[in-house]
């Protein structure tokens, strides 16, 4: 961390009126503030995402699959900070964005099937150190043009050399099919001047109902073939476990 004497030598030789002097401290001081506030976002993602990491090799030892398809991890830019405060005419101070921009430190999970989502959320909501600040389900009600995740607002405590400090983070969960259409309605949603907008939003939204009621058969398809199977026995089970001892792992 930068100290104020270190500021201080930085002067020496400096041959400029106080005020502007002052300014420039100022301007630095907030400048170095702000890198330590990402740092500690930057701290909170690492935790939250080395959560479900543990929770998706536990599932496999468990169910045998991984539940977790990919993770994605984002850190709000400086810009895109200061564009939310202004329009919700918040205080433009670092405080301001501690309290009020829940949405800095974002990470995404992509799952296989739906019901995945939910076990690895309450799995993560139920862990010791995690506080739910908010949950919005918009699988069981979807936004208007098609949208579907569950998005949680979680704070965690990220242990620091000298300090601990509760840190928010937004997840969302949702599956391949979800996550697939959310990203090209994202990149269609800031092409300019698009003609017949109405149409192709209506055509958005009928693709979004098409691959919610894939991912709805494909899990029904799922539960199918694990009722299907041979339920094992106790020795399978320690047969299955013991051959993978030697396996790595993450």
């Amino acid at each position: 961390m930068v100290e104020d004497e270190d500021i201080q030598k930085m002067w020496v030789g400096i041959k400029e009126p106080s005020h502007i002097i002052n300014k420039t401290k100022k301007i630095m001081w907030s400048m170095v503030q702000f890198k330590e506030l990402q740092m500690m976002y930057i701290c909170a993602l690492k935790e939250i995402r080395t959560k479900f990491e543990i929770l998706d090799t536990d599932f496999n030892l468990l169910y045998k699959r991984n539940p977790i398809n990919s993770i994605h991890t984002r850190l709000k830019s400086l810009e895109s900070i200061l564009d939310k405060l202004t329009r919700h005419n918040y205080d433009i101070t670092l405080e301001s964005v501690i309290e009020n921009i829940h949405d800095v430190a974002g990470i995404r999970v992509v799952c296989s099937y739906i019901d995945d989502i939910y076990k690895i959320a309450d799995a993560l909501i139920q862990q010791d150190d995690i506080t739910l600040i908010k949950r919005k389900d918009y699988i069981k009600n979807p936004k208007p043009n098609g949208y579907r995740s569950l998005h949680l607002i979680v704070e965690v405590p990220v242990f620091f050399a000298e300090h601990k400090k509760n840190v928010k983070v937004e997840v969302q969960i949702r599956t391949i099919a979800m996550d697939f259409w959310a990203s090209l309605e994202h990149q269609l949603k800031y092409k300019k001047e698009i003609e017949n907008q109405a149409s192709i939003c209506n055509e958005l939204k009928e693709c979004a109902d098409v691959i919610s009621a894939t991912d709805e058969k494909m899990l029904k398809l799922r539960i199918k073939i694990d009722q299907a199977a041979k339920e094992p026995t106790e020795e399978d089970i320690l047969l299955d476990k013991f051959k993978k001892l030697d396996m790595p792992i993450g």
